[in-house]
């Protein structure tokens, strides 16, 4: 038995007539760009995440990049973020000609360490990314009154998180602006790229729609530089079919998780931890073995595919070699970065296949 990482077929055959309806529709009305499906979901994500907008753009990389845009982020500017996340995280700094400064995490959930954002703080300073990793939300609280307290704004990097909760809020509710991406293998996954922006910010979200339409409010009239990032309308109308079923896949991954933990107890592995006062909706299962590689091989030899997310720390990829990071090196980032592994994990994994994945891991331990 093949197991993969993610099976998104086995999720496609669970909804197909839910699917082809939804479709069906776009496809019959013709409105392919900012269709009706397109408001509509809108709405019903920003109701879902508990704010008052949601905007639809092209990718998770775009959301960050507008949010920052919105914010009038630019050259000279730094931006605080985490050295273990997706490099979009970063590019998406980048893209507006600000700095990223990278700090080091918490080993305990792999989120940015708060002790370290202050350290990182300088009059140049004027964002917060905290990254919701693996959908394990971040230290908000803490995050939020660093920024009340410094005069800063939070973006929510959310791209692997939704439906996730801290303090009974959900995440992207909580920063001035909270950020999705939609890849396919995410909790709520398009059907391709997509990604969107929550906020309460009524100026925020008018300006966001407006770059996220070449810079336009009135059809050929652009007051502002803008940019063609747009949620396409079959992926809305695939993510409004899908979003009623997300609780339930969420809770069928909290329930894999412990399925994990239970099995895995008594072995060379370090499980996941879940913090007080958070819901945990578990994109990833992420362990930690000090033979990474060698199990990761070993798991593959099995037909088991599991993944590292990530392998590199942003501040050792080659477009950010000088780049700020404090700690220096980020020890803590870079240590873990050498024993993560992605075990297998969707809603529709079954029992007997988590059974085979730890009793591959248990065998390894024994050889």
């Amino acid at each position: 038995m093949s197991i993969p990482l993610v099976d998104l077929i086995a999720q496609y055959e669970s909804i197909r007539n839910d699917i082809h309806g939804a479709m069906e529709n776009v496809l019959s009305n013709g409105r392919f760009v900012l269709g009706e499906e397109s408001y509509l979901f809108e709405k019903e994500f920003a109701r879902y995440c508990g704010v008052d907008h949601c905007i639809g753009v092209g990718s998770g990389t775009d959301a960050l990049h507008l949010s920052l845009r919105a914010l009038e982020i630019g050259p000279g500017d730094e931006v605080i973020t985490a050295a273990n996340t997706f490099i979009a995280t970063a590019f998406a700094i980048s893209y507006t000609g600000a700095n990223p400064v990278f700090t080091d995490i918490k080993g305990i959930d792999y989120n940015i360490d708060v002790d370290m954002i202050e350290r990182s703080i300088t009059e140049r300073t004027k964002a917060i990314i905290p990254v919701h990793l693996y959908g394990q939300p971040a230290d908000m609280d803490d995050i939020m009154f660093l920024a009340k307290r410094y005069n800063l704004r939070v973006i929510e990097d959310a791209c692997q998180a939704h439906g996730a909760l801290y303090k009974g809020r959900r995440v992207g509710s909580i920063g001035d602006l909270g950020c999705f991406s939609f890849y396919p293998g995410k909790n709520l996954g398009a059907y391709g790229d997509g990604g969107a922006i929550v906020t309460n910010d009524t100026g925020l979200a008018e300006k966001i729609r407006m770059l996220r339409q070449y810079g336009e409010r009135v059809k050929y009239v652009h007051p502002i530089l803008g940019y063609n990032s747009r949620l396409d309308t079959l992926q809305a109308a695939i993510l409004m079919t899908k979003l009623r079923y997300l609780d339930r896949w969420n809770q069928e991954r909290r329930r894999v998780a412990e399925i994990y933990r239970e099995l895995l107890t008594d072995t060379e592995v370090v499980v996941p931890v879940e913090k007080p006062d958070v819901y945990h909706v578990y994109h990833l299962f992420v362990i930690q073995h000090r033979r990474r590689d060698d199990l990761l091989a070993a798991l593959r030899e099995k037909h088991i595919f599991c993944g590292i997310h990530y392998p590199i720390p942003l501040n050792q990829q080659k477009p950010y070699s000088s780049a700020k990071t404090v700690p220096k090196n980020v020890p803590v980032a870079s240590e873990i970065s050498k024993n993560i592994l992605s075990l297998p994990m969707f809603p529709e994994i079954s029992e007997s296949q988590i059974e085979l994945v730890v009793k591959a891991i248990r065998n390894f331990r024994a050889k």
